[in-house]
């Protein structure tokens, strides 16, 4: 049964980010999210709900073969499947290719997200806010009264309760604020 994994992935699926297209492929002019982007996006969300995601390999003679599994801190996994890419070539960088390629996409696949939207109709779509800007309020606010109707006000800009970046500054600014009362 995997009911502990199970749980707990769900719970890490509503934090996951998209895969921003930060790469550009010259040869296409077109971008791309990378292998890292794709982490970036799950990673801290699958750590904290207590999972860790690693990716293994099988011999291959034709290219890449990787399944991405998922490992609860209980002691569940969850298999995701085998994805297999031939290498274009045969050579040592053929197979680094086609390893990343594979990688990425059984991550994404794993995962179910995708990289963000940047074709013709991503202009008509609201801007996104400021993340930064919305943790500079957040870490400057000088009361916990403060602390709460800027959490709030972030909450409503971002339509979302589980951005981890901004809650996690949040909880980290009320541990301060509340201890900066006791002591005074």
């Amino acid at each position: 049964m995997m009911k502990q994994i199970a749980m707990a992935f769900v719970k890490a699926k509503r934090e996951f980010g998209p895969a921003l297209k930060d790469k550009t492929n010259p040869a296409f002019r077109s971008r791309y999210a990378d292998l890292g982007a794709c982490i970036d996006a799950v990673e801290d969300a699958l750590l904290n709900n207590g999972i860790a995601m690693y990716q293994e390999t099988s011999e291959d003679a034709t290219g890449v073969t990787v399944e991405t599994i998922f490992l609860h801190e209980t002691g569940e996994s969850l298999r995701c499947g085998k994805l297999h890419v031939p290498a274009a070539k045969q050579d040592p960088q053929g197979y680094g290719s086609a390893l990343t390629y594979s990688r990425r996409y059984s991550l994404m696949t794993a995962c179910g997200i995708a990289p963000e939207d940047d074709d013709g109709n991503a202009a008509t779509r609201r801007p996104q806010p400021d993340v930064a800007a919305i943790l500079r309020g957040i870490s400057g606010s000088t009361t916990v009264d403060v602390l709460k109707s800027n959490f709030e006000a972030a909450i409503q800009m971002l339509e979302s309760n589980h951005h981890p970046a901004v809650t996690k500054a949040k909880n980290t600014r009320y541990k301060e604020l509340t201890a900066q009362k006791e002591t005074a």
